[in-house]
């Protein structure tokens, strides 16, 4: 488990980087500093949240989880992982110094190769893996491929379209997309879907699993529509959005007789974390049938403040959420710390406390009211308690050996 302890806290540590990388960023609007890029940051950023901490992180748990123990034991995984962690810190270094640049390119590109890799042995050891979790392990490798798609058509677009061009936009969305609604929300569900030891009944996953991967083909539309006007894409991801909402109702369907079972085995720091990821997905849900309204559609591409809270919403609620919520159940991290405790609670205020900043300004900006007093020194103050959040929870690894019950 020591291998498995230091995969864990390398994650954290990715995830408190990227963390202080955005309260950098946020601190700038407060003092501007003109040796930064600020658009460098973001793309580090991103890129260290999304490959340094939700992909490394479900890969730990995948590997925890759903490779039999014989095979787990394959120094293939190890050696990956640590491969991987090169790629998101070259990421992390020439991102910062030149953004998108010839070193930060190949190292997104090595990580992707990585990827493939790492899909093409998990879908070999876990290939008699047909149990309901598995099968939504599987669906969301097969989105994680597809998403790479969107990249390899990236170089085409910009050399012969230029980055101005609705193709190449499309292009960028199509990888997150599927990554965010496919690859991550699927995995993260897999995970969860295995921490219940009953009966699950099969009519109800079915019809939930196969809406869902409906769902996220439909919903597709949605940011295309924002580089192609079209009543078409509108009824497609109207479709998406009903058929993701129904699919949800028949997972709670599923799971509703298990709940007080579940819940009895669950401390509350646990109860806590796997609430804050389900209301989170409730929010999502309903923020998606919001912008159904036309107006509301296209404020939210333009709005930043609705773009970043939305993309917190479903990075910091929903994944990392189900994530944490395993990591706890699991006893992958010291439950009964305070440190641990402590750093779990800083981090859950923090969210919530720069979610409702975002979407407040962001309302603000939607009804011309201008920008909220005090706004920059708020979401930098809710920012810190992130960052603490995370520098607690990375020491509390640091500090106490794990009891894990993989």
């Amino acid at each position: 488990m020591n291998s498995k302890k230091s995969w864990i806290t390398c994650c954290f540590f990715n995830f408190l980087i990227a963390s202080g990388i955005g309260l950098v960023m946020r601190f700038t609007f407060l003092f501007p500093l003109q040796f930064i890029n600020y658009t460098f940051l973001l793309h580090a950023h991103s890129h260290v949240a999304m490959l340094g901490w939700a992909y490394l992180m479900i890969y730990v748990l995948i590997v925890c989880f759903f490779i039999p123990e014989e095979k787990r034991q394959n120094p293939i995984y190890s050696r990956l992982f640590w491969l991987t962690e090169f790629t998101v810190i070259g990421m992390m270094i020439s991102f910062s110094i030149q953004g998108y640049a010839f070193f930060s390119i190949l190292f997104s590109t090595l990580h992707i190769f990585l990827s493939y890799v790492f899909c093409r042995k998990v879908w070999k050891d876990c290939h008699r893996d047909k149990n309901f979790s598995g099968q939504l392990l599987s669906m969301s490798i097969l989105f994680m491929v597809l998403s790479t798609f969107g990249v390899w058509c990236l170089g085409p677009a910009v050399s012969t379209l230029g980055k101005q061009n609705a193709f190449y936009q499309i292009a960028i969305q199509f990888f997150l997309h599927f990554q965010f609604n496919g690859w991550f929300l699927l995995a993260v569900l897999a995970l969860f879907l295995k921490q219940f030891t009953k009966k699950i009944e099969s009519r109800m996953f079915n019809n939930f699993f196969l809406l869902l991967v409906i769902s996220v083909f439909l919903t597709f539309a949605f940011p295309v529509s924002w580089y192609i006007s079209s009543e078409i894409l509108y009824g497609i991801n109207l479709s998406g959005v009903l058929l993701q909402i129904i699919s949800f109702w028949y997972f709670y369907k599923m799971l509703k007789p298990q709940i007080m079972y579940f819940k009895a085995g669950l401390n509350q720091l646990t109860k806590l974390v796997y609430s804050l990821s389900l209301c989170s997905l409730f929010l999502k849900l309903c923020i998606q049938l919001v912008v159904l309204i036309p107006n509301l559609g296209e404020s939210s591409h333009h709005i930043r403040n609705f773009v970043i809270g939305f993309v917190h919403l479903t990075t910091l609620g929903i994944i990392t959420g189900f994530l944490f919520g395993v990591l706890l159940q699991a006893k992958l991290l010291a439950t009964e710390s305070l440190l641990m405790k402590s750093g779990m609670k800083c981090f859950i205020w923090g969210y919530i406390a720069t979610e409702i900043v975002l979407f407040v300004q962001g309302g603000f900006f939607y009804f011309n009211i201008g920008l909220l007093r005090g706004y920059y020194t708020i979401i930098f103050a809710a920012s810190i308690l992130i960052v603490l959040g995370l520098f607690l929870i990375s020491v509390s690894l640091l500090n106490k050996k794990q009891e894990s019950v993989i």
